[in-house]
């Protein structure tokens, strides 16, 4: 019994154009044959157990042929799967996708079409340039900029397009913008016509250079810039300097690892990608849960006995918890214990398992919270601290001097995670890197490890380090990295802040 085929657009590059209905595809298939020009984070989405085929083809290198590709897909269908051909932008526009839509009506393959946004309008918008104005014009038209080779003669009608249409947008031109000039001039387009060439439209990447028909050309070589670029010819290209807005992002271009846990990367690299950074996340440790529960599920047992619970972080509210509810305890198991925290991430994290903190400090670290238990009695009072396995002894030394009874429990600890190494050393060899990031001391540890410790100080030329703090930066420096930029506010927050600050710009507020 056959499966079904969805030929879904991915949109121009920047994943969060994805529609709602593509993702969904995403989420749901069974087997993912896409494109090189569909962003890597749509990916993600899909279902582990979904098998992901690369199809792509990139400046004449093609992994599988168009005829191939179609094979494929009717393959994977005709295996009762579920199959979503992912294509970068439209898959009907210059996508090929109606010639993969006729072999599976051949073929007797159900099949839907999920259009994407095509980068002939995306890229643009997000240089600034709008295809139709008002004041400028009413037409648009988009041409390839590279006909099929095997057509005895071109199906272009260029007086048409340099003497009856606004704006004319045309995809894989780059390599024949000098033949796409001299044939607008031409047939009756003014030399003095402006022109945007817009490279990786939508992406942290994203490069425009304009000109006129009588310049471009030669700005376009100044400026070393190859495909994949749409070309943009019309008078509203000369609206980009007013309208300008994706490339005025503060981080644009910078490309920062990432090396937190990966499931706590996303707030990071969320922030950083929304200030037009490229984010390369490499995470250095693993969070996992403690090698024996035993002492946790004693300490579980006996929470009528305590007066005080401690989480330093929102890994050790999440492991509490889950460990609370999956021994079949609940919230009415924590009736008289009174809580503190350090940040207010972990703040919120215990709000959201409906627990209100009793101690917030008013910066985010152990020391903080020693500050704060100076205005409480905690003499003979029991102290809970479910923590890290690695966890700095700063807090229950110093409570203990306060006379607190403290207990140390290890709710979860890091390991190193490796799976990101070879990519990392692979993109600091070729310069791809302006910036590490940090947020604790074990992800310095870790990253030190990853790195071929004859080579370190070579790989990191160049390379900038932004710190959470004080704590994790003495590490650094230990480790022998230089600290470039530290959080004031040892928080997320406040390490973009940093990061922002480092690059000598401000934030931008839309």
């Amino acid at each position: 019994m056959n499966g079904k085929v969805y030929l879904v657009g991915a949109g121009p590059g920047d994943p969060g154009l994805i529609t709602a209905k593509g993702l969904a595809c995403i989420e749901q298939a069974d087997v993912l044959i896409y494109d090189y020009l569909a962003s890597p984070l749509l990916l993600r989405h899909a279902p582990a157990k979904a098998e992901k085929i690369y199809v792509g083809k990139q400046g004449g290198d093609h992994t599988l042929s168009q005829e191939g590709i179609n094979d494929l897909i009717v393959e994977k269908s005709r295996q009762g799967l579920m199959v979503t051909r992912l294509k970068g932008g439209d898959p009907f526009i210059f996508g090929r996708g109606g010639e993969e839509a006729e072999e599976l009506v051949a073929a007797g393959i159900p099949f839907e079409i999920v259009p994407g946004v095509t980068s002939a309008i995306a890229a643009p918008a997000y240089a600034g340039i709008p295809l139709t104005h008002r004041k400028f014009t009413a037409t648009v038209a988009f041409v390839t900029g590279h006909e099929d080779p095997t057509k005895e003669s071109s199906n272009v009608d260029w007086t048409a397009l340099a003497t009856g249409i606004g704006t004319v947008v045309f995809f894989m031109g780059v390599k024949n913008l000098p033949h796409i000039v001299e044939k607008l001039t031409a047939h009756g387009r003014p030399s003095h016509t402006p022109v945007a060439l817009i490279r990786w439209g939508t992406t942290t990447a994203q490069q425009t250079v304009t000109g006129t028909l009588a310049t471009i050309v030669e700005a376009v070589q100044a400026a070393g810039l190859k495909a994949p670029a749409i070309i943009v010819v019309g008078e509203v290209v000369s609206l980009r300097d007013t309208l300008k807005w994706f490339e005025t992002r503060p981080l644009l271009g910078k490309r920062i690892v990432v090396t937190r846990a990966r499931e706590q990367a996303s707030d990071l690299v969320q922030k950083l990608t929304d200030l037009g950074a490229a984010c390369l996340e490499c995470p250095t440790i693993e969070v996992v849960p403690p090698e024996d529960w035993a002492p946790l599920d004693r300490a579980l047992s006996n929470l009528d006995t305590f007066d005080w619970l401690v989480f330093t972080s929102v890994n050790g509210v999440n492991f509490f918890f889950q460990r609370l509810f999956d021994t079949g305890r609940d919230l009415r198991d924590l009736p008289r214990i009174k809580t503190a925290v350090i940040g207010p991430a972990t703040q919120k994290r215990l709000l959201d398992w409906g627990v209100i903190s009793d101690i917030v400090p008013e910066s985010f670290r152990a020391e903080s919270v020693v500050a704060a238990f100076e205005k409480e009695d905690v003499a003979g009072k029991r102290v809970l601290l479910p923590r890290a396995l690695e966890a700095r002894p700063v807090l229950p030394e110093e409570l203990r001097k306060m006379g607190a009874k403290v207990e140390e429990i290890t709710a979860y600890q890091t390991i190193a995670d490796r799976s990101a190494a070879g990519r990392l050393i692979k993109d600091l060899e070729t310069g791809d890197v302006d910036m590490v990031t940090f947020t604790s001391s074990s992800t310095v540890r870790n990253f030190k490890a990853l790195l071929p410790a004859s080579r370190a100080g070579e790989l990191m030329a160049g390379v900038a380090v932004a710190s959470i703090g004080p704590i994790t930066s003495d590490t650094a420096r230990d480790l022998g990295f230089a600290v470039h930029t530290e959080a004031s506010a040892y928080t997320i927050d406040g390490l973009r802040e940093a990061i922002t600050a480092y690059y000598g710009k401000s934030e931008l507020t839309n």
